[in-house]
């Protein structure tokens, strides 16, 4: 499908890239970016043979530097609010997207493209990243669910700290602070996803679908809970081909050939 503002591509079979495509504008998120992401999301979704996501950015400056603030400048109160939720609906369908989802992060990751990075489910970082919600700079708060992940991912303390200074880090300390999982040389940071992905790949798709779920919806439920739907998931599994595959296949002490079935 052909888009404006970003790239949708089958990288290798099975892994999706998604790469936003504005480096003139350091790859800024406008409401048609969003809602082509949005679309791009879909597609993936619809796709049966899709085992991963990874999300990108164009060039070397920016993963996303932020929201689009020329035409966020003069919108009302009103159209701010349902820029905000359109974000926040995307970004959501990112996070609950059924495979893995990895962010690639080369330069600036500020702003709605911070958000749009803790939006998957983790982040590679090149030495060069620089990550930060610098949204009380220009007299507003995040709107893409800044506020809600930052301090999901990295504690209270450490994300108000961000949120209310704009400070922005480098790629180590948000390593070191849990934000990041991994920095690289930027020419190695597609290489190491890769490596990442092919052992996704080589595990049992219905398996990594279960976990993700389990993981997405119970980190919000009381343990108790979270640990039944543990349950149900796991015993779910039982259900599947790819357990009798992989059981049987470590038994055998052969590599499993899961069909995701």
């Amino acid at each position: 499908m052909s888009y404006e503002n970003i790239l949708l591509e089958e990288h290798e079979p099975g892994v999706f890239l998604l790469t936003i495509n504005r480096p003139r504008s350091f790859n800024a998120l406008n409401g048609a970016t969003i809602d082509e992401i949005a679309d791009a999301i879909g597609t993936v979704e619809a796709n049966g043979s899709a085992r991963a996501l990874l999300v990108t950015g164009a060039g070397d400056k920016a993963f996303v530097a932020g929201a689009d603030i020329p035409e966020m400048q003069q919108i009302s109160c009103m159209q701010a609010r349902e820029f905000s939720q359109r974000g926040i609906r995307t970004f959501r369908r990112l996070e609950m997207l059924p495979i893995p989802t990895i962010a690639l992060v080369n330069g600036f990751c500020l702003g709605g493209g911070c958000e749009l990075a803790m939006s998957c489910d983790w982040i590679l970082a090149s030495e060069n990243a620089v990550f930060g919600q610098p949204e009380v700079s220009l007299g507003i708060t995040p709107g893409f669910g800044g506020t809600q992940r930052l301090p999901r991912l990295i504690g209270r303390a450490r994300a108000m700290e961000l949120l209310v200074t704009g400070r922005q880090v480098k790629a180590d300390e948000a390593r070191e602070w849990g934000l990041v999982n991994h920095v690289y040389p930027a020419d190695q940071l597609m290489e190491k996803a890769l490596k990442t992905v092919k052992m996704i790949m080589a595990k049992g798709p219905i398996a990594i679908r279960l976990t993700k779920e389990a993981v997405q919806r119970g980190q919000d439920l009381d343990l108790d809970n979270a640990c039944i739907l543990e349950s149900e998931v796991f015993g779910l599994c039982f259900s599947s081909g790819d357990q009798k595959e992989g059981m049987t296949a470590f038994v055998e002490k052969r590599a499993a050939a899961f069909k995701g079935a």
